[in-house]
């Protein structure tokens, strides 16, 4: 497992692995913006009811918990908060697998894709 960066304030409690920061600056410099955030948000869907959405956001939404991890915010709106408190997102690269994870000890049970859990 890899080490998570901490953050002096982590007002969302979701964790940013170096190699997940590494690549996140790594795609914002390939585009060229500076002025973007991770944003993890958690809605309704997926074969087991609850989904992740992962994505560049510019905007800051009214309660949303922003961190931030060396130079790369992450932030998270106010209804996601408990559903990825504790959570990591982690970027993998192997021959196997490329891509971000997410270790959310918050879920009791996800689907075969790994995208969706309850």
């Amino acid at each position: 497992m890899t080490e998570t960066t901490t953050a002096e304030v982590k007002a969302h409690g979701v964790g940013l692995t170096d190699a997940a920061a590494q690549k996140v600056r790594a795609l914002l410099e390939q585009e060229g913006r500076d002025d973007l955030r991770l944003r993890i948000a958690v809605q309704p869907g997926g074969c087991s009811g609850l989904i992740y959405q992962l994505y560049f956001d510019e905007r800051v939404m009214d309660g949303d918990a922003i961190v931030d991890f060396g130079g790369v915010g992450v932030a998270v709106d106010k209804m996601s908060v408990p559903y990825l408190d504790g959570a990591t997102i982690d970027f993998e690269d192997t021959i196997q697998k490329q891509g971000f994870t997410i270790d959310n000890p918050n879920a009791e049970g996800s689907c075969a894709c790994g995208d969706s859990f309850h």
